[in-house]
């Protein structure tokens, strides 16, 4: 199991069409995806879940990867989100 801290810093935060391209990027792995803040935890390869969290910029979640391709998944998203998700800003 891996945990790491994420930082929201795209302009518009998690909303829908980075919430997507999340849970797309999530949903190539084997491993259980997690996100966490403060209050719950949300499923990763879920976008309602994943909406649930009202992520805006800013804010700190916690990646929760649990499996064979952990390593693999926790990097692909770590590099998503420093990539605010592909939004040019």
């Amino acid at each position: 199991m891996i945990n790491r801290e994420l930082n929201i810093i795209n302009k518009l935060g998690l909303h829908a069409r980075a919430a997507a391209k999340f849970v797309a990027t999530a949903s190539e792995f084997k491993s259980n995806i997690q996100l966490a803040n403060q209050r719950t935890q949300a499923n990763g390869k879920s976008i309602m879940s994943i909406m649930m969290l009202a992520a805006g910029q800013g804010t700190t979640l916690t990646l929760i990867a649990d499996g064979e391709d952990e390593a693999a998944a926790v990097s692909a998203l770590e590099q998503l989100v420093q990539n605010r998700f592909g939004e040019g800003e």
